[in-house]
């Protein structure tokens, strides 16, 4: 009998080794691989949010830069008759901008042209017409010369793109009479000189203006715009004299004493 007992143990130790193991088998669950875990990159495809108001302003203006026309808008305002405008974008890049009664405080039509050879202020009616060469390509139109207009169309598209300008962007209402998305534009409190003058500027998807309403007036697009030339050609001869001030210079003198 005693020999018999370690043979009995070791028979014991042999029948507990599946039952240890058994356990160890069901955590690992039932047969297969575990569940691969969840990748935090794939998520469910979420919608995108829409583009912000200044993001939207300079995707239609830098439409506008490539654009080459001949544009005719109404001016109205200030307290004075409408004027016409006639904006013309030349396939070589050269421009001009005319306005009736835009200079002598609405007395003479003027125009302000930029090319290669530089800027030149241009009377249109009244006793002397003629264009003045009055800056170089990349100057400024003296102040008491300008009639600001022009900006809207050249210059001022560079700021409205620039998405570090210090300028605030928002959307506005439509402006009577204007197509696409209208935008309203303010000097931000970074700005120490204003880069555009503040107002609603209303452009429509293909980077055309349609309206805007700014200090000197409300723009409107008259039409549609007309294919352009190759050159915007001077209105008038060129002539050497001072330029035409905006204003009516008798109507701002003060009285002697």
């Amino acid at each position: 009998m005693p020999a018999a007992v370690p043979a009995l143990r070791r028979a014991a130790r042999l029948v507990a080794v599946p039952l240890i193991l058994a356990p160890l088998a069901l955590a690992g669950g039932c047969g297969g691989a575990p569940p691969a875990p969840v990748s935090a990159s794939s998520p469910a495809a979420e919608p995108t949010a829409p583009a912000s108001a200044r993001g939207q302003l300079a995707a239609r203006v830098a439409a506008s830069l490539d654009e080459r026309y001949v544009a005719g808008y109404t001016l109205t305002g200030d307290g004075r008759a409408p004027s016409t405008v006639t904006v013309t974008i030349a396939m070589d890049g050269s421009w001009l901008v005319a306005i009736t009664g835009g200079a002598l405080g609405g007395t003479v039509d003027v125009a302000v042209a930029g090319s290669a050879s530089g800027l030149y202020q241009c009377a249109l009616s009244g006793t002397s017409p003629g264009c003045v060469r009055v800056a170089a390509p990349s100057g400024q139109v003296p102040a008491a010369a300008d009639p600001q207009l022009q900006h809207v169309f050249t210059d001022w598209l560079g700021v409205l793109t620039d998405r570090q300008a210090a300028i605030s962007v928002g959307t506005a209402a439509a402006l009577p009479g204007s197509r696409g998305e209208c935008f309203s534009i303010e000097p931000s409190s970074a700005s120490l000189a204003t880069p555009v003058d503040p107002g609603i500027y209303c452009y429509d998807t293909d980077g055309t203006l349609t309206a805007a309403a700014l200090p000197m007036g409300t723009l409107t697009l008259a039409g549609s715009p007309a294919p352009a030339p190759p050159t915007a050609v001077l209105p008038a001869p060129i002539v050497s004299r001072d330029p035409l001030p905006i204003a009516d210079p008798a109507a701002s003198a003060a009285p002697a004493a």
